[in-house]
């Protein structure tokens, strides 16, 4: 069980036509994967996300030589190693090396953590709404369609990003050609005041289409928060780039969030995040997980979602949706993964259960220039 290989795939994709929410337009997409292989061949796949000159640097002169030659079942102590020097890199280490004891052990992720409560995990469709075309509302609805068509009955929609009386055209046409077909999410990306936020009620109480209002105000600002979850007519959502289970805890104990929603990649690492989703349970406060970034960080996302308890009595085995990113992205397509009218079956497996496309890898591998 020593680590003997660490292989590299930091990955780019520069998009055809450039998408994006409140926070700016995307021109292109990155990501990093590793696999680690241990001496007797048995090997697991991590994922972060950051800069790519900066984790191809940390990897090659710091974590490959920290991590050849140790064991995997240090990986408590591997992973607090690494955390000093890069969270999300931490993050990845623990994926690769969860996979690799779940392998040791004969076993699957999802038994590695006790076993699965569902075989399958509903995902709601995760869009960029706005793009650099003048026709953005009538380009996002023709994409609204395709997926629609695709079978998807959950979805976020992005707001924040244009005029308060733009993104509220937008949101109309959407709730009127769908009415009844489709829940939406609104996804501020904390570009609202307390006031502009509370605007939306004048919409959310005229359709039931609704799921929830996702960060409308900046995070830190929990007495605004506290005061909007006791006006608002949705549940509020939110927590993606939280990184720790404190920070979740004193959101959840300021009446911050109806709805938390950790990330695989932004947290500390695999076992810190399934603490925070059994947190969740803990406190009666739903989770549904953001995943926007990476395609291993979501399918594990997936994994952990079905082995959690259900949230409330009264909903059965049902769970709640994790994110799926359905915009130009070939990164998504690395697994062999697929929703089925916004249900994934949750493989059964040894490890993670399913293998990545190493040809289409090496077809999105970075050259290494600048971007």
């Amino acid at each position: 069980m020593i680590i003997k290989q660490i292989d590299t795939f930091p990955l780019f994709y520069r998009l055809k036509e450039p998408y994006g929410d409140a926070n700016g337009y995307k021109y292109y997409r990155t990501c990093y994967l590793f696999r680690i292989r241990t001496q007797s061949g048995i090997e697991g796949w991590g994922e972060c996300i950051d800069w790519l000159p900066t984790l191809e640097k940390g990897f090659r002169d710091r974590v490959i030589p920290f991590l050849l030659g140790k064991k995997v079942t240090d990986r408590a102590h591997l992973i607090t190693t690494i955390q000093k020097w890069h969270d999300r890199i931490a993050s990845g280490v623990s994926m690769a090396l969860t996979e690799i004891l779940a392998k040791i052990a004969g076993l699957s992720v999802c038994d590695l953590w006790g076993g699965k409560r569902r075989e399958v995990v509903p995902v709601y469709a995760s869009f960029q709404s706005y793009s650099e075309d003048n026709d953005w509302i009538n380009q996002s609805i023709k994409k609204v369609e395709t997926v629609a068509d695709a079978g998807f009955q959950k979805m976020k929609i992005k707001i924040g990003g244009k005029s308060f009386l733009e993104d509220a055209r937008h949101i109309s046409s959407l709730v009127k050609l769908f009415e009844g077909q489709i829940q939406f999410a609104l996804d501020a990306n904390q570009s609202y005041d307390l006031f502009t936020a509370l605007k939306w009620n004048a919409f959310f109480e005229k359709s039931s289409c609704w799921l929830w209002f996702e960060e409308p105000v900046p995070l830190q600002n929990h007495s605004a928060y506290s005061l909007l979850r006791s006006r608002c007519h949705l549940p509020i959502a939110g927590g993606e780039n939280i990184q720790k289970p404190n920070q979740f805890i004193a959101n959840i104990q300021a009446g911050s969030f109806d709805i938390i929603q950790p990330d695989p990649m932004h947290v500390m690492n695999i076992d810190t995040f399934r603490n925070i989703l059994q947190l969740a349970r803990y406190q009666k406060v739903r989770v549904s997980p953001h995943t926007y970034d990476g395609i291993l960080s979501r399918f594990y996302a997936i994994l952990a979602q079905s082995c959690l308890p259900a949230w409330s009595k009264m909903e059965g085995e049902e769970i709640e949706p994790v994110e799926w990113d359905v915009m130009e992205n070939p990164f998504t397509t690395l697994l062999p993964v697929d929703p089925i009218k916004g249900i994934i079956k949750v493989p059964s497996g040894v490890g993670i259960g399913v293998e990545f496309d190493e040809k289409q890898l090496e077809s999105l591998r970075w050259d290494g220039s600048s971007y």
